[in-house]
């Protein structure tokens, strides 16, 4: 798994600029898979985006991230440490988001949520053509 330890360490400052941040390192990782980009390099900068986030604005933070490759696939792992799993919120018109949990599960081919005693890891499998 790939886990840029200096790059996970830098994520700080606020929302947009965490989620640019993981943006970036996942870009840099998806240039040496997935050269010519494409609507998956997409699906996946979006997840990435989405689930960092969330993990900041309602679980204190992300507190490790990582990208993993398998088989026709990369795995999105962000970490926070909130034991609370993520929910989807009811449509609100009057209140903004509420859309980036149902998205992530659409997008990806598989999501899971692994509760720990300091937090939880979410995970979530993308296609990637070979």
């Amino acid at each position: 798994m790939y886990l840029p330890e200096e790059e996970s360490a830098a994520l700080a400052g606020s929302t947009l600029q965490l989620a640019e941040q993981a943006r970036n390192v996942a870009r840099g990782f998806l240039m040496a898979r997935l050269p010519r980009g494409g609507p998956q390099a997409e699906a996946v900068l979006l997840v990435v985006s989405e689930l960092v986030t969330n993990a900041v604005q309602h679980a204190g933070g992300v507190t490790r991230f990582g990208l993993k490759t398998g088989e026709g696939t990369v795995t999105v792992v962000v970490e926070d440490s909130s034991r609370r799993p993520p929910r989807p919120r009811p449509f609100d018109r009057t209140s903004p988001g509420g859309f980036g949990w149902p998205l992530v599960q659409t997008l990806a081919q598989d999501v899971q949520v692994n509760i720990r005693p300091d937090g939880k890891t979410v995970s979530a499998v993308l296609p990637l053509p070979e």
